[in-house]
């Protein structure tokens, strides 16, 4: 499965996160109803990854929380802190399932983050509340910022060295008009492609700014192209799941 979306293309609606109005744009599978986990909302699950584009208020707060399953966030727009940490464009964070992290800040000009998730996941599950819930023994977490100097620097960039478990996270900055084939799909657990700069085409279709794809690991390797004006992309990999 070799999911592409366009910003243009991908649905929008507003949920609600302890009493904030977030915006989200769906990209892969279907993003949570709510902001934070409901009993019972696992009979929701539709067994499809998740990966939507978040616009946080200003001046707004995501508390602490863990999700069940392995994510990775990248910052692209707005400014804020992620913990104690800036979390300006561009800032790339991994964590495990069962891994809290937060709080998630947003300036005077908001944020805009995605939000990339290898499976479904039943809603967010805030600290301390919902200690119980938490499994230990399987927190990893990564928190890159990616020097802007890189989105000028053409070939690919380490992010996040590959661990033996599949996890990785890399940036290609491609010339224009020309082609990049990305690694062997079974080296991990599935993996996003997220466009950062210039534009993407994939099977005779171009893909701009923001554009998200996601590809699981029983998919063939796949090739795109840079447009006009050259591509950046992100490349983050998961691990194998267990």
């Amino acid at each position: 499965m070799i999911v592409t979306t366009s910003f243009e293309n991908a649905p929008a609606r507003d949920v609600g996160v302890t009493g904030q109005v977030y915006r989200l744009w769906e990209f892969v599978g279907r993003a949570p109803v709510r902001g934070t986990y409901v009993e019972g909302n696992e009979a929701n699950d539709n067994a499809l990854p998740q990966g939507f584009l978040v616009q946080q208020p200003p001046g707004s707060i995501t508390r602490p929380h863990f999700h069940e399953t392995n994510q990775f966030q990248v910052f692209v727009g707005g400014g804020g802190h992620f913990g104690k940490r800036p979390a300006a464009p561009l800032t790339v964070q991994y964590a495990s399932g069962h891994t809290p992290y937060g709080p998630i800040s947003a300036n005077d000009e908001g944020l805009l983050y995605y939000t990339l998730r290898q499976r479904w996941d039943p809603g967010a599950k805030y600290m301390p509340a919902m200690r119980d819930r938490l499994v230990r023994g399987r927190q990893r977490q990564h928190l890159v910022p990616v020097d802007s100097t890189l989105l000028q620097s053409t070939g690919t960039h380490t992010l996040i060295a590959p661990h033996e478990d599949g996890l990785a996270a890399s940036l290609s900055v491609v010339e224009p008009n020309t082609s990049l084939t990305l690694d062997s799909l079974d080296e991990g657990g599935g993996q996003y492609h997220i466009v950062v700069g210039g534009m993407m085409r994939f099977e005779g279709e171009a893909y701009g700014l923001h554009a998200c794809q996601f590809a699981d690991p029983d998919c063939a390797p796949c090739s795109v192209q840079a447009g006009a004006d050259g591509l950046s992309l992100l490349v983050l990999r998961f691990p194998f799941l267990k």
